[in-house]
């Protein structure tokens, strides 16, 4: 069965079409992405701009146009963060599914950190014991504990990468300008008293390994002096 996940993010709208049946390994065909930045396209009112539902639904179209072109059977579509917080999802999801015939299905923050952290169980196995799992996306950071293939902890927060840099690091006209350390201190201090109740939570839950996802952990991975991916 050839099988289209797309996934509409903050940042990106991503097709991947993977050939698979029950029990058996999914086989990947086919991977498209669209750079759409939904999370800059929300106004000050708290709703997705008429040019950002624009953009999105001309990115979608183009996605169920390639699942079309490459015989997907069954096409699933979730959106997360970005579509999640508007004031007008409901509007957005309509126009969307009118003028596409995508019905784009929006995950709750707590959903998609079970399914991220199912992903990871099922990258690593049992044997890798209790789990868990961090993701920072561009507008939410998820996170999920557990033993099981569904965590007994799981939990979504606003601190994603592009939101608290457009909240807190606004850099201006100037991309050179760099955040005052004063900024960058009430910024800390946001996220510390964000994450001091999950942390206290997570504290009670035993864990054999800790697993980052997303670009952004890769990307501090480097700074942080790990080999690229090409080396191994």
């Amino acid at each position: 069965m050839r099988l289209g996940v797309l996934d509409v993010g903050s940042n990106t709208v991503h097709l991947l079409v993977v050939d698979g049946r029950h029990g058996a390994h999914p086989w990947p065909a086919h991977s498209e992405k669209t750079v759409v930045r939904l999370a800059e396209r929300i106004g000050p009112d708290g709703a997705l701009t008429r040019a950002g539902t624009d953009v999105l639904v001309e990115a979608v179209d183009r996605a169920r146009a390639s699942a079309a072109r490459l015989g997907v059977e069954e096409l699933l579509a979730f959106a997360t963060s970005a579509v999640r917080d508007a004031r007008n999802a409901p509007e957005v999801l309509a126009r969307v599914r009118d003028e596409t015939g995508v019905r784009l299905q929006v995950l709750a923050g707590a959903d998609e950190a079970r399914l991220t952290f199912l992903a990871v169980r099922r990258w690593f196995g049992w044997s890798a014991g209790r789990l868990l799992v961090l993701d920072i996306g561009g507008g939410s950071l998820e996170v999920a504990a557990g033993i099981d293939e569904d965590p007994e902890y799981a939990r979504s927060l606003p601190l994603g990468a592009g939101r608290l840099t457009r909240r807190w690091l606004a850099l201006g006209p100037d991309a050179a300008t760099v955040p005052s350390a004063a900024a960058v201190l009430e910024l800390r201090e946001y996220v510390e008293a964000t994450l001091d109740p999950v942390a206290g939570q997570l504290a009670k839950i035993d864990r054999d390994r800790a697993a980052g996802t997303s670009k952004t952990f890769r990307t501090l991975a480097r700074l942080a002096g790990t080999a690229p991916a090409a080396a191994g």
